[in-house]
């Protein structure tokens, strides 16, 4: 426990005053993050980063995360992330071929899978943060995912008896899950009244209600990924949280949901 409130605190101090700061400070730690995400889900599959296969991921990522504001970038060599998405697929394709099929199709569809699963949320956290009103969007995502954790675990803890899914994480329970999301509306109204977050009252609880459960969603499905692959944590770098993916696993599709639903 020690260990971890250790590693939440300086990683804390590094990453709020960035997402504080935003801009290129903030889009450069964004892509250090999704990049180390990637690493941690290709090496679920055994597929090495620095690879022509996992170069070829990490190249994809990095395009999928260029922001709208800098979309230009793009339109200079007259291609759409779409197109080079496609030839990335076609690169992959090519490898199979080439390695004789040691790189099989299933690890080119992994492969695009990770990037996307990867890339859309880091992507949208970006589109978060560069909205008029993102940076208050971008805190309130992240109290609604800490107080969902939080509800969960203690309510769970204290009163769970009917375990959520127990074939992917023995330790969630019905109740738990149920403590998460009423936790969340609680916090975000509290958040509401604090800040100008120009969504009405009704529409806030009805849109954390949803954000809570697909939070949930996410950690369920990093659970997943990891229990097909006989990996406990998805990395290391985070001395009793895990890896990136640990962490952000909420966050990949709370952000992404919070552009769906239209808040901003």
């Amino acid at each position: 426990m020690k260990q971890r409130i250790v590693t939440a605190v300086v990683a804390a101090a590094i990453f709020l005053p960035i997402v504080l700061i935003g801009g290129l400070p903030f889009i450069f730690m964004v892509y250090l993050l999704a990049s180390v995400g990637l690493y941690e889900t290709l090496r679920m599959q055994n597929i090495r980063l620095f690879s022509i296969p996992g170069l070829i991921s990490l190249l994809l990522l990095w395009i999928f995360l260029i922001p709208s504001e800098h979309i230009g970038l793009l339109e200079n060599i007259n291609y759409s992330k779409f197109e080079l998405a496609l030839l990335a697929v076609l690169l992959f394709l090519t490898y199979t071929v080439i390695t004789k099929n040691r790189f099989t199709f299933d690890n080119v569809a992994f492969s695009v899978l990770a990037t996307l699963y990867v890339g859309i949320g880091f992507y949208y956290f970006i589109e978060t943060r560069a909205a008029e009103n993102g940076l208050t969007f971008v805190i309130y995502a992240l109290f609604i995912i800490w107080a969902t954790d939080s509800g969960a675990y203690f309510i769970g803890r204290a009163m769970g008896k009917r375990k959520l899914w127990p074939e992917i994480s023995p330790n969630k329970t019905v109740e738990g899950a149920f403590g998460g999301i009423i936790c969340a509306i609680i916090v975000a109204i509290i958040f509401a009244l604090f800040t100008n977050i120009g969504v009405s009252l009704w529409a806030l609880v009805l849109a954390t209600a949803v954000l809570s459960v697909f939070g949930q969603v996410g950690d369920l499905v990093e659970s997943a990924l990891k229990r097909h692959y006989h990996v406990k944590d998805s990395g290391n770098i985070l001395p009793g949280h895990g890896g990136i993916l640990d962490r952000f696993d909420s966050l990949l599709f709370v952000l992404p949901l919070i552009h769906f639903l239209n808040l901003l």
